[in-house]
């Protein structure tokens, strides 16, 4: 750069950073090599309004904390330095002492776009240089990322996906084979666990204390971007995990920052979260909305991914969640809404649709809060889509049980269609569904396994034919046997007995169908695009759906939750002629017992269902089958 002033921020952008709406501000804070005066180092800058003096100190100086004071930029809060003859990868903290209390601690940059790799923690000047090669994608992603487009979303933490020996891939090695895999296995979008910095490993980095680095545990910025741009080259959508509800206790990181509760609320019954251990952002003070509302422009611009995962948005929402009586304290109107979370929340949506009309924010809310996903206009907190936890809750409670209960149960099965249509949602298996002593999703289905394996393969079945987005966690693709593991590689040698492949098949082909066929994916958010045929079956479990497009043939689909397969099984449809077996979950390729229907059946003239046509189909034991109609009959009546 060629010679500048002796601020990298102006008027304005203290007014913004100040009244709560500026949304770049890793360009202003933090650390930056320039040019002044001919002379190339690097300026700093941070907020810490309560502090008496802010030193800089790093490895250029010893660590000295008494040498190089920054300026006080007056009412903002800011601090501000240049220091000469200091480069990218110096390593620094800033030395901050209250002008309250006496207390003095050294901190890492809060704004920092890379820091040492843990159990280090300073920080490292760094540029964001980076030459992208996803110009293709960029262009088209609005169509990838709109509602009415496929997003099959593979959930991910990637120093677990697979090792080099005791040793995470970096995001570079990572880069090549994953997205091979995800092309391969027909997947539309990958969801990384954050990857923010993150002092303990443990916490699959959702304790986060750098909201603007990519933690240095599998390289630096530039090889997270490296790994995004050949995802987008591969046609693969990137989501990243982003945590703006709590953040750890570590001395370093955004804790009691200038010697007072700077980030966090003080009082504990808003500021400490039971659950985690961890601080509550008060995001009734306006820097720290201007601070995560940069945090989340930086991740979708700079970055280029495709869209945010808000995690424990109910957390947010409710100040009495996690908390006993008298644990809490109401808002200004006596009720246990977070109005400044809702404030927030909704303004984050607002910024980044703005911003980046072609991404998606997807929310992580476990309650009923009404309209997440509705835009704020119409009152809503604006979010593009929502988990739809119930869902998951319903449908891992109901396969659990052995299948001579479950006619008592059919109600878990169905009742999602009663809400289907009132949130944008995605259908979750999470990584949180695979720890903790839950056991792994092929762990958790009944039976011999034979049974559990068939299981497995009809819960994806029901996945992929209820309208809604899908997203499964790494490993239950293909049946891994034991819980998730953060600190060991998936069992990829599993893929070795032939009941895991043929499992590993048959989420690739539901992929692909549900990727290719507009009846599977392009009406998931409304009822124009789901029919029930017959959902009443309880004495035999068996549902019958229909899932629609605006244009395209509707196809059929057929689940048995017994091992009872079902032959010369009616069900009622709407046109004539041939109607073609897209997929049979019991088909041998799959690890089946090879019942099915030989490719396809004729429809017949008898009324059914309230349809003047009907199919007589083989349903396999625990098996689905997905038909659809290729050759329409000439006498064919929709009704």
């Amino acid at each position: 750069m060629g010679k500048m002033a002796t601020s990298l921020l102006s008027d304005w952008d203290y007014h913004l950073f100040n009244e709560g709406s500026h949304t770049r501000l890793w360009e202003k804070l933090g650390s930056h090599v320039v040019t002044r005066d001919g002379v190339t180092g690097t300026m700093f800058a941070v907020w810490a309004p309560n502090a008496g003096s802010v030193s800089i100190m790093g490895d250029w100086n010893g660590w000295n904390p008494e040498e190089l004071y920054l300026e006080d930029r007056g009412p903002s809060g800011i601090w501000e330095g240049f220091v000469p003859h200091v480069g990218k990868g110096a390593h620094y903290k800033f030395h901050i002492r209250s002008k309250h209390n006496g207390y003095r601690v050294d901190k890492a940059d809060p704004f920092g776009i890379l820091h040492e790799t843990p159990p280090a923690t300073a920080s490292v000047v760094w540029d964001l240089d980076y030459e992208w090669h996803d110009d293709d994608w960029m262009r088209d992603r609005a169509q990838r990322n709109a509602i009415t487009a496929p997003m099959s979303t593979y959930e991910m933490h990637i120093g677990s996906w697979r090792r080099d020996g005791d040793r995470p891939l970096t995001y570079r090695e990572l880069a090549e084979p994953l997205a091979a895999y995800l092309r391969k296995m027909n997947f539309t979008h990958v969801e990384l666990l954050p990857v923010m910095e993150h002092p303990f490993y443990g916490s699959w980095g959702y304790q986060c204390t750098g909201y603007f680095a990519a933690t240095s545990r599998y390289g630096t910025p530039q090889d997270l971007m490296y790994l995004i741009d050949v995802l987008h080259q591969s046609g693969i959508g990137v989501i990243l995990d982003w945590v703006p509800s709590h953040f750890p206790t570590d001395e370093h990181g955004l804790s009691y920052f200038d010697g007072t509760h700077l980030f966090e609320h003080a009082d504990p019954r808003k500021g400490f979260q039971p659950d985690w251990g961890s601080l509550v952002f008060n995001l009734g003070r306006n820097e720290v909305r201007s601070f995560l509302l940069s945090s989340a422009l930086y991740w979708l611009g700079v970055f280029h991914t495709d869209g945010l995962r808000v995690d424990a948005v109910a957390s947010m929402l409710y100040l009495d969640y996690s908390r006993k009586h008298g644990e809490w304290i109401p808002n200004e109107f006596g009720g246990r809404e977070n109005l400044e979370a809702i404030s927030f929340l909704r303004r984050l949506n607002e910024d980044v649709y703005k911003v980046h009309p072609d991404v998606q924010v997807i929310a992580e809310e476990s309650t009923s809060w009404p309209m997440v996903s509705r835009p704020t206009y119409v009152g809503g907190l604006g979010f593009g889509m929502k988990w739809d936890m119930g869902w998951m809750h319903d449908t891992l409670r109901y396969f659990a049980l052995d299948s001579v209960h479950r006619k008592f149960h059919h109600n878990d099965l169905t009742f999602r269609a009663m809400y289907a249509f009132t949130e944008n949602f995605v259908l979750p298996l999470s990584h949180d569904e695979v720890v903790h002593g839950k056991g792994s999703l092929i762990r958790k289905m009944p039976g011999d396994e034979w049974r559990r394996f068939a299981n497995l393969r009809l819960l994806f079945a029901h996945m992929y034919s209820q309208p809604a987005k899908k997203l499964l966690f790494m490993g239950g693709e293909f049946g891994q046997w034991r819980e998730w593991n953060h600190d060991a590689s998936l069992d990829w040698s599993l893929l070795d007995s032939e009941p895991n492949a043929g499992l590993q098949r048959w989420v690739e082909d539901l992929n692909k169908a549900y990727r290719d066929i507009p009846a599977l994916h392009e009406l998931d958010f409304s009822p124009e695009g789901f029919e029930w045929i017959d959902c009443c079956d309880t004495e035999n479990s068996i549902v019958v759906l229909m899932r629609k497009s605006k244009s395209e043939q509707p196809v059929i689909v057929a689940l048995n939750f017994t091992p009872m397969p079902r032959y010369n099984y009616m069900i009622g449809v709407p046109t004539g002629g041939r109607w073609e077996e897209l997929l049979n979950s019991d088909a041998a390729i799959y690890g089946g017992s090879g019942q099915g229907n030989m490719g396809g059946v004729d429809a017949a003239p008898i009324p059914l269902h309230g349809r003047k046509w009907s199919v007589n189909l083989t349903l396999p034991p625990l098996g689905a089958v997905f038909v659809m109609n290729s050759v329409p009959s000439d006498e064919s009546t929709t009704v």
